[in-house]
């Protein structure tokens, strides 16, 4: 039982100061459809779609912010609803149906509970209320949005491998031209800038468009059907995947960017998330052979031509040795060179992208 479930329960979905749907219990009714969460678009489930924004319930630090906020009913919608539904990455949020509050009271200012998302700090339990992005906060690792210059950061808690995996594969994908979000390694967390830079653009998962199927073909196709471009941005990622053995790819992290105002596809987001890849989990004592992910590629390709549709539009994205050193010298932090280049190569040879550079001659096969 949640607050939707109540037929009275009345607001309005906003986008920034633009009402953009009534909603009435669990129904939601279209104002401006072309500026609805693709989510809705889609399903028109509010209550899914609320519930995705609450932080984990899981989390033990989620625990401690219900309670130093005082959250009376702490399931997800009614966390969500705490603070109009509102995050960092995206300009929606949940206006009482009464209410004349504006974009500028809602959207986050500050937060003083970073600490305790983080690291669990019971020093905050001394803090007044208010408002604060925690709750909004999605993901199983324990996490913080900090506000610095003006820019908004998210912390990341985690292990050494864990935050070189993350630095390691930004700099590699770099350095084949791809988007990659921002990491940096500081006061021992991880932390990635706002790549929406205070949601002047709205980030949405790809949970919108495809639901939980993780399916390569069926992916590549729904993003191609809006846009070639989509599509490749959507190749470079899933490579990315392969060759880093990102074992944690999901609808929820990877998605795209829209125009708050007019509603458009302006592309993928960033690549981001890769701290459950690499050597994330240690140093396995077998050399890495081809995995599922070169599978899984290889039926991409036979079935759309993925690789050769994405070759003939960019510079083929050949990883060499080279770029494994400077990747890694990038990151500041040991770790053995002699495996990366291992297995980041076995990872590469697997993909189709390394069939086309060698049938190319631009690289050979490397026995490994």
């Amino acid at each position: 039982m949640t607050v939707l479930d109540d037929k009275d329960f009345r607001a309005t979905l906003m986008s920034k100061d633009t009402p953009i749907a009534n909603i009435r219990g669990r129904r939601i009714e279209p104002i401006e459809e072309h500026l609805l969460p693709l989510q809705l678009q889609r399903m028109g489930d509010m209550e899914t779609w609320l519930s995705m924004r609450a932080i984990d319930e899981h989390r033990v630090n989620s625990r401690l912010l219900k309670k130093v906020l005082r959250l009376e009913e702490k399931d997800d919608i009614s966390t969500a609803l705490k603070f109009n539904g509102a995050t960092i990455t995206d300009t929606y949020w949940v206006r009482p149906w009464d209410s004349s509050l504006c974009w500028d009271q809602v959207r986050f200012a500050a937060n003083y509970f970073d600490t305790l998302a983080l690291r669990g700090d019971l020093s905050v339990f001394s803090q007044r209320p208010s408002r604060t992005p925690e709750l909004t906060n999605i993901g199983s690792f324990e996490k913080c949005w900090r506000l610095e210059n003006g820019e908004w950061w998210m912390y990341k808690a985690g292990n050494e491998n864990e935050y070189f995996s993350e630095l390691f594969i930004e700099q590699l994908g770099r350095q084949l031209g791809f988007p990659m979000a921002h990491y940096e390694f500081s006061d021992g967390y991880i932390k990635t800038r706002d790549f929406t830079d205070n949601a002047t653009v709205n980030f949405e998962p790809a949970f919108g468009l495809v639901e939980d199927n993780e399916d390569y073909v069926y992916n590549y196709r729904v993003f191609q059907n809006i846009s070639q471009d989509l599509a490749d941005q959507y190749f470079e990622i899933i490579l990315m995947d392969a060759i880093c053995l990102n074992a944690d790819r999901h609808t929820g992290n990877y998605g795209v960017l829209r125009n708050p105002d007019t509603g458009e596809i302006l592309g993928m987001a960033p690549n981001f998330d890769n701290n459950i890849a690499l050597i994330s989990r240690g140093y396995y004592s077998a050399p890495r052979k081809p995995d599922i992910f070169g599978d899984d590629l290889c039926t991409l390709q036979k079935e759309t031509n993925a690789a050769g549709l994405y070759a003939a539009r960019h510079p083929l994205p050949v990883v060499t040795p080279e770029m494994i050193d400077r990747a890694y010298e990038a990151t500041g932090m040991q770790a053995d060179l002699n495996y990366l280049h291992q297995f980041v190569m076995t990872g590469y040879q697997q993909t189709p992208i390394a069939s086309i550079a060698r049938a190319l001659d631009h690289q050979p096969f490397l026995e490994m």
